[in-house]
């Protein structure tokens, strides 16, 4: 199977980003508090939207099983306070779960948390407990900068974070570290804040020791691994200095990095400095680069192609890739597809 384990919604119908738009106006105080029941999608609006993107380019691309989570420039959780964070959660993973119910064969969903900034992280636990028992998803995100740019959160090693690693092991939930939108104008949403998040990201790990308290936890960072395969000795030295063991010792038993690398390049350089088994294949295709390419006239987010392409894969490690390392890392995925005998 071909899984890619990184896709958002990103195509929704239109109504979601409208209620949305009232959403925000309460928060800015200028309108009353839109009534959840009165945002109407139907089974037919889905289909519109998923059958004429997602899963068309599934098929053209030859992409088996998505990983499907609310868009995660949408999660904006530095918008309003925690009250507006729990009511949109719960609008956005619903659709998400929709779309799984619809297309049991070709979704699985996973979920934003409620986060806010300043706000105890126990207070997400209540939608990701729903979330797992009620929706079935197979992962969360988890948004490591909830002010939105202002970066006031404490690192991810903290342990103000634990009370929701300690759920992600009890379900086995493996995490994507994912930022949302930038409040900031000087930081591109997707062009900087989302690849200086991904190596933000990987350095509080460094600096820490997260790993020796919850050595079951899986992590996922995105898009690469932002500026971590480009400077591993970087990273190396500086986890020498700290003295900290190798990386492969440190961090690589919990730490994986996704294909959401949109040259052959890029994905030679992940595939020749990462290891196999921490290569997770995703495109998060209609997301921040939708474009062609003029220079091989197919789109930047084709990264299947890349996939199969690059000499630093063998056959067995290329299969690991596309599908066994996602069913190891994401345990209620690969249970979901044994029950459908695959």
């Amino acid at each position: 199977m071909i899984i890619d384990i990184h896709g958002h919604y990103t195509t929704a119908p239109a109504q979601l980003g409208e209620w949305r738009d009232l959403q925000i106006a309460f928060a800015d105080g200028v309108a009353d508090a839109p009534d959840p029941a009165a945002l109407r999608i139907s089974d037919d609006d889905i289909r519109a939207t998923i059958e004429a993107n997602q899963l068309k380019l599934m098929d053209e691309r030859g992409s088996d099983l998505t990983v499907f989570s609310p868009r995660a420039s949408f999660m904006a959780h530095h918008i309003g306070d925690l009250a507006v964070s729990e009511t949109w959660a719960r609008i956005c993973n619903d659709l998400v779960a929709r779309v799984s119910q619809l297309y049991p064969d070709r979704f699985l969903p996973g979920a934003m948390l409620p986060q806010s900034p300043g706000v105890d992280q126990k207070t997400t636990l209540a939608e990701l407990d729903r979330a797992v028992n009620e929706l079935g998803v197979v992962t969360v995100n988890i948004n490591p900068d909830p002010s939105g740019g202002l970066w006031t959160a404490p690192a991810l090693t903290d342990r103000s974070w634990y009370p929701i690693y300690e759920k992600l092991v009890e379900y086995e939930l493996p995490a994507m570290i994912h930022v949302s939108t930038s409040c900031k104008p000087v930081f591109h949403t997707t062009g900087d804040h989302y690849l200086n998040a991904d190596t933000t990201a990987f350095m509080q790990l460094l600096k820490g020791d997260l790993f020796r308290d919850f050595p079951d936890l899986k992590l996922v960072i995105p898009h690469g691994g932002g500026a971590a395969p480009y400077h591993w000795g970087r990273f190396r030295g500086l986890a020498m200095a700290l003295r900290k063991p190798e990386l492969e010792e440190h961090l690589l038993s919990n730490v994986f990095f996704d294909t959401c690398v949109y040259h052959q390049p890029g994905i030679d350089l992940l595939t020749s400095v990462i290891p196999a088994d921490n290569i997770l294949f995703a495109s998060e295709m209609i997301g921040a680069v939708r474009d062609i390419d003029p220079r091989t006239g197919r789109h930047f987010d084709d990264t299947k192609r890349y996939v199969d392409a690059t000499p630093h894969l063998d056959d067995a490690q290329r299969a690991a890739v596309f599908e066994g390392n996602a069913r190891r890392v994401y345990p209620r995925l690969d249970r979901a597809l044994a029950a459908r005998g695959l």
